[in-house]
C-alpha cells in the first residue's frame, strides 16, 4: 500500500490512486480474515455444537463488501477526472513500483490460495483470489500506464481507472455472492459429487440405497445428512457398524472433515430388483437393474423405486 501510494505522489496519476486505494481494502481485509480464522479454529462448545465455521463467511461477505465500496468509489473520481483532468509526469518510475508491488500480491495470493486447499479454509482462498486479483489488475495498470506514456493521451488514466474500478466491483460480488450462498446453507455441489463418487467406489453390497443426502459447510468443516437402506433383517449392533464403516469411509477418503448423521431405513420388497445382495434369504423378486449413485438420485427425499432409472 505504501509503495503504490509513493508510486501516485510521484506520477499524480488517478489510475495508481485506483490501485493504491484498493490496497487499503486489502489490509482491512485482512484484519477481518485473521480474526475469523481465529474464531473459526475454536472447537465446538456448547452454543456452538457444529463448531464456528460458518464465521468465515461473514469475514467473506465483509471483504467482498468493503470491496464494492471501494470500486463505486474509484469509478466516480475516474469519471470526475475524465472531464476534469491533471498533469501525469515520471510515469516509467511509477510503473515499475506498480509492477513490483503486483508480483508481490500475486505470490502472496498463490501462498494464501495453496494454504486454503490445505485447511479448508473459505476465508483464505478468498483473501488469497483477492490478492491475485489485484495483482491481475497491477498488470492491466502497467500495460496501460506505458500505453500512456507512450502516446502522450492523458485522458487513458481515467478511462484505465474507471475499467479498473468496474472490475474490481464484479470482484467483490462475486465474494459476496459466494458469502451468503454459505450463509443460507445452500447445496455444496462440489462436495456432494466428491462423497458420492467414494461411496460408488467402495459402495457394499448391504448399503442397498442412500438417499436425502444433504451437505452443508461449516468452515473446514462438512456436515452431511442422509438415509442409508439396509437389510431389514440387521440386528442394531450390525446397522451401528455399517452406519459407522459409511463415516470412517468418507473421512478417509474425502478433502474435509466430515461429520456424518445417517439415519438407517429397512429395506422394502420394492427395493429387491435393485439390491444387489444376491444371497439374501428374504427376496421376493431378483435383481434385474443396477442403480448408480448420482446427484440427483441422491438428494431426493425417497427409495429409488423407480424401474427406468
Amino acid at each position: 500500500m505504501l509503495a503504490k501510494f509513493t508510486a501516485y505522489l510521484i506520477t499524480s496519476s488517478n489510475s495508481i490512486l485506483t490501485d493504491a486505494a484498493e490496497s487499503i481494502v486489502n489490509i482491512l481485509a485482512s484484519l477481518f480474515a485473521f480474526y475469523s480464522i481465529y474464531v473459526a479454529a475454536q472447537p465446538k462448545d456448547l452454543n456452538h455444537p457444529y463448531g464456528h465455521g460458518k464465521v468465515e463467511f461473514f469475514s467473506v461477505f465483509i471483504e467482498g463488501t468493503l470491496i464494492i465500496i471501494a470500486g463505486i468509489l474509484i469509478s466516480f473520481k475516474s469519471v470526475y477526472n475524465l472531464f476534469y483532468p491533471h498533469q501525469i509526469s515520471e510515469l516509467i518510475i511509477g510503473t515499475l513500483i506498480i509492477g513490483i508491488s503486483g508480483l508481490i500480491n500475486y505470490a502472496l495470493g498463490y501462498y494464501l490460495i495453496d494454504q486454503s486447499k490445505k485447511h479448508n479454509s473459505l476465508t483464505l482462498n478468498a483473501d488469497g483470489k483477492h490478492l491475485q486479483t489485484d495483482a491481475y489488475t497491477s498488470v492491466g495498470l502497467v500495460i496501460g500506464l506505458m500505453l500512456i506514456h507512450f502516446t502522450g493521451l492523458n485522458y487513458l488514466d481515467s478511462i484505465l481507472s474507471i475499467s479498473i474500478g468496474i472490475f474490481i466491483i464484479y470482484s467483490g460480488y462475486k465474494l459476496v455472492r459466494k458469502s451468503v450462498s454459505g450463509l443460507m446453507d445452500e447445496s455444496d455441489f462440489d462436495t456432494s459429487d466428491e462423497i458420492i463418487a467414494i461411496l460408488n467406489t467402495h459402495r457394499k453390497d448391504s448399503w442397498i440405497d442412500m438417499h436425502n443426502l444433504r451437505t452443508q459447510r461449516y468452515g473446514p468443516d462438512i456436515h452431511i445428512d442422509c438415509h442409508l437402506t439396509l437389510p431389514y433383517y440387521f440386528d442394531l449392533n450390525k446397522v451401528h457398524e455399517e452406519v459407522s464403516e459409511v463415516d470412517k469411509l468418507v473421512n478417509f477418503k474425502a478433502n474435509s472433515r466430515t461429520e456424518f448423521f445417517i439415519h438407517a431405513d429397512p429395506c422394502m420388497p420394492e427395493c429387491c430388483h435393485y439390491c444387489r445382495m444376491l444371497e439374501c434369504s428374504v427376496r421376493s423378486e431378483p435383481k434385474n437393474m443396477d442403480i448408480a449413485w448420482t446427484i440427483e438420485n441422491v438428494t431426493k427425499n425417497q427409495k429409488h423405486f423407480t424401474r427406468d432409472v
